[in-house]
């Protein structure tokens, strides 16, 4: 007897549908931001949107493929793919080429070059899959957050090598899919207070950052005591041993700076808290006290991982965006034109094929990096309020679907499709 196919079992056929739409107008606003007099046709090939369009319909070829693989196949091959990828990430740092700064690809004769950074994406994607789809997996354990930690890092830290930070930056992407799988939420409050703190501590300095992670602190410590007397003793105590640090240091002439005088005296007043939380029991309290040194000394690190660990173009942009810097003729041109060319589409745009800074070539790499420029000049608000919108419902859509442990085939394809099809357009 035959076996019956369940090609196209459980997909969410809205979800596809939404996919599909954005790829078509993605591939109009290419068409729109290369568009040219002379080749008018959209389906020369010759041209960069003819290319895509045989890269869509190869890209629809393969996902038909994908689907029709029975689902074993990527169970029992999840983890030969990953390592796979890593050997990769390896060669390339040995025998790749620097391009831009980063040794991230392998050129293979005439044949062109490979970027092994995409192919570890999808291979994490899988070997995550397999791992949470194994039957007893649970976030309620510290082993499983190893796990999935350790099949994250080794190419992260690999990729992060080369150096391409872009790449490991969508790694994260990850975290969503994680914790639809069950992990912890405050996995993503760390996350999101780390970029917080990040970019204060760019803005501010690590000084305000540190008073600021200080009151909180104290704010902590004040909602777990209740005693308003403690708290403000303890705050006394700190700023006058601070105060007091502080100007030994000036009158020994030693570089000792306000922030290093209050590390000191946080330092030396955490073991006193240390051991009334251990006679007391109280492991909120050691919470804090790890809380005020891990963020004071993330926030510390900041300027190192800054100036040496982005890249060039990451720093400039980080700054213009923050208004540190600005550049609008130099470094910061790219990112100044795509704000007039998206600010000018007004609300409802100037009309398809009708942006003038798309047509004068004011925004270079209109067609890749900067795509969004040509929705907001001929598109308007309208246009991309719909595109953010449909990238919020197809987000929303993902996250409704539910876990089908006999159906691991459609669990990587949802795993792959939803974190990095949202940075299609970015």
């Amino acid at each position: 007897m035959a076996r019956k196919s369940d090609f196209g079992k459980g997909i969410d056929w809205q979800l596809v549908f939404i996919y599909l739409l954005l790829v078509f107008m993605g591939w109009l606003n290419i068409y729109a931001a290369v568009y040219n007099e002379s080749h008018q046709s959209i389906f020369d090939f010759t041209q960069r949107y003819g290319m895509q369009l045989i890269w869509i319909a190869a890209a629809l070829v393969l996902a038909i493929f994908i689907l029709a693989i029975d689902s074993k196949f990527f169970y029992v091959f999840a983890y030969p793919l990953y390592a796979i990828s890593i050997v990769l990430l390896v060669a390339v740092l040995i025998f790749g080429k620097e391009v831009n700064g980063a040794r991230s690809w392998i050129f293979i004769g005439k044949l062109g070059g490979i970027q092994p950074s995409e192919f570890a994406k999808v291979a994490v994607v899988l070997a995550l899959a397999k791992l949470v789809s194994v039957y007893g997996f649970t976030f309620n354990k510290i082993s499983s957050y190893f796990r999935v930690g350790a099949i994250l890092a080794l190419p992260m830290g690999l990729i992060m090598i080369q150096p391409d930070a872009g790449s490991v930056l969508v790694f994260f992407a990850l975290t969503l899919m994680l914790y639809r799988e069950g992990m912890s939420g405050w996995i993503l409050v760390i996350m999101v207070f780390a970029v917080v703190l990040f970019v204060t501590s760019l803005k501010l300095g690590v000084l305000v950052v540190a008073i600021g992670v200080l009151v909180m602190s104290l704010v902590a410590l004040w909602l777990i005591i209740r005693k308003t007397s403690l708290v403000v003793g303890v705050a006394s105590g700190f700023v006058l041993l601070t105060v007091g640090i502080y100007y030994l240091g000036q009158i020994a002439r030693l570089p000792i700076t306000l922030f290093v005088a209050g590390v000191v005296s946080a330092a030396a007043i955490s073991p006193i808290a240390l051991y009334h939380a251990y006679k007391s029991k109280m492991l909120s309290l050691l919470m804090i006290v790890i809380f005020f040194f891990t963020s004071v000394g993330f926030s510390y690190s900041v300027n190192y991982i800054f100036n040496n660990v982005l890249e060039q173009h990451h720093r400039d942009r980080i700054e213009d965006l923050l208004g540190i810097a600005s550049d609008p003729l130099g470094w910061g041109y790219n990112l100044h034109q795509s704000k007039v060319a998206i600010g000018s589409g007004g609300f409802f745009g100037k009309g398809y094929l009708q942006g003038t800074q798309t047509k004068f070539n004011f925004v270079p790499e209109q067609s890749t990096d900067f795509i969004f420029c040509t929705v907001g000049e001929e598109w308007g608000f309208l246009g991309s309020l719909t595109i953010i919108g449909l990238l919020f419902f197809f987000l929303s859509e993902f996250s409704d679907l539910r876990n089908d442990k006999n159906r691991l085939s459609q669990e990587c394809m949802a795993m792959v499709f939803s974190p990095f099809s949202f940075f299609m357009w970015l």
